[in-house]
């Protein structure tokens, strides 16, 4: 389940490598989505069955329009002669990067919080598959950026918009 979940994060992290991301920020992403996808599962197996039926489609919901609104956003940043993106490597930016890719993991910790699974178990196994995962999407969508230049930034929010529209209908 930690591979499945991480694989999510490393297909949306090829779309924010591709803005030429430094190999700081990118160890800074991967393990500010690690410790998110270690938090979220943590809140999803202490809530358990209780609220699972609610909350569980309003997660991709609620990941799925964060992803959309910051693919729109790093394309209508493009526009602008003042590139304050409220997608950044620190602060707002990478909360809301860290929390989007990360919402599956809370609906799969409710349901692992049924089932009675091991809990250091899973929130390790979780935490460092995704970070491990955003850090090749990162450096994957880096190296890919050098070959589509200024279109980059556009083709990473198509990608986020994408993902974005594939979790809000898969849900």
């Amino acid at each position: 389940m930690a591979f499945a979940l991480s694989m999510d994060a490393f297909s949306i992290s090829i779309g924010m490598g591709l803005i030429g991301l430094r190999y700081k920020h990118i160890a800074k992403i991967g393990l500010t989505v690690g410790w998110f996808h270690v938090m979220m599962p943590l809140i999803g197996l202490v809530l358990g069955k209780l609220l699972s039926q609610y909350i569980g489609l309003f997660a991709f919901v609620l990941g799925g329009g964060m992803l959309i609104f910051i693919g729109l956003q790093m394309i209508a940043s493009t526009f602008q002669e003042e590139r304050a993106s409220i997608l950044s490597t620190s602060g707002l930016g990478l909360i809301l990067f860290a929390v989007s890719v990360s919402l599956d993991s809370f609906s799969a910790g409710l349901s692992l919080g049924m089932l009675g699974a091991k809990t250091w178990v899973t929130l390790v196994s979780f935490g460092v598959m995704s970070t491990i995962f955003t850090w090749m999407g990162l450096i994957l969508g880096r190296k890919m950026g050098h070959y589509f230049h200024g279109y980059s930034e556009w083709l990473g929010g198509a990608i986020l918009i994408a993902f974005g529209i594939k979790i809000m209908l898969a849900s």
